[in-house]
């Protein structure tokens, strides 16, 4: 698969979710990118605003084995991993996989699994592995775990650790859709019960990408730039505990991905700005001040944003 031949295949994906799932580019893109740049994404929103609904058909939409966990709080870790039965016939013991064992993940609701299972996705999202019973078994290529999140505070919710956060490359909150939006939505309602939505990529095509976005140039000036905006969050007086290393990193791959989508062969700070909220708010923790003087994650990147001087050509 050619370069032209990625472009092509990514807006293929893209018109296949967009036929049915309504107003959502920003979301749908970013999914493109966590697949591409091979992280992880967090749909963060109140129910029914359509998180399963875009994930599910995202996932439909990219070949490969697809997985759905629906989280609950009596679930084990092992209903997640898998585990280890003993079969009366052959007397031995065999390993019954469990549901992680995919290419496309879906975990509904994660933040409605105890913090217990929530740390069973800690090895396989970020090292691609899996340890049961002392023995490691390795994840196939491509990987991506969509998570869903309803808003802390929800009956039966417990957040996610900081630790936990920062395994999802990126973070997309979704809110109510617009009033147009709403509109064509109903008006689509019964041809989306009909809708079957078939695979676009194959697995080999998103392992041809996922090499081809490490060819895209990152100048000195815009790593530069895509560094100091995350150093501006880390010494703001509203921040207790700044974005990681891990953070930088995300950004970098997926505005190396952004690039390929808009036909560059290099990344240029709108790449930067377009992930940077995605990339960073989920990753850094606030003051008691901050909560006193009404400052959020997401307005304290805006204003990092602002900080910064972009560089110029």
């Amino acid at each position: 698969m050619g370069k032209t031949e990625s472009q092509n295949s990514l807006k293929v994906v893209r018109d296949n979710v967009s036929q049915i799932v309504v107003g959502m580019d920003d979301v749908i893109d970013t999914l493109l990118i966590a697949l591409v740049s091979e992280g992880h994404i967090l749909l963060e929103g109140k129910p029914g605003v359509g998180k399963t609904t875009v994930a599910k058909v995202f996932a439909s939409s990219i070949g490969g084995k697809f997985q759905r966990i629906q989280m609950t709080p009596d679930m084990l870790p092992n209903d997640v991993l898998g585990v280890n039965v003993f079969d009366p016939e052959t007397r031995k013991w065999e390993l019954h996989k469990g549901p992680i064992f995919g290419s496309v993940i879906l975990i509904d609701e994660l933040n409605r699994a105890s913090p217990k299972v929530q740390s069973a996705f800690l090895e396989v999202m970020q090292e691609r592995q899996v340890t049961i019973e002392g023995t490691t078994l390795p994840i196939d290529n491509p990987f991506i775990v969509i998570a869903t999140q309803v808003p802390y505070g929800e009956a039966g919710t417990y957040p996610l650790t900081t630790v936990q956060n920062d395994r999802f490359a990126y973070r997309v909150s979704m809110g109510y859709p617009s009033l147009e939006e709403e509109s064509e939505i109903l008006r689509r309602m019964d041809m989306l019960e009909t809708i079957i939505v078939k695979p676009v990529l194959k697995p080999g095509d998103v392992a041809m990408m996922q090499e081809q976005a490490k060819m895209v140039i990152v100048g000195e000036k815009v790593n530069r730039y895509l560094l100091e905006v995350v150093n501006w969050l880390r010494s703001s007086r509203y921040v207790r505990a700044g974005p990681g290393p891990r953070a930088s990193i995300s950004l970098m791959k997926g505005s190396r991905v952004r690039a390929m989508m808009e036909d560059r062969e290099y990344v240029i700070p709108d790449d930067v700005k377009f992930l940077a909220d995605k990339a960073l708010a989920h990753r850094f923790e606030l003051t008691p001040q901050a909560r006193a003087d009404e400052v959020y994650p997401e307005t304290l990147v805006a204003d990092a944003l602002k900080a910064v001087e972009v560089p110029k050509d």
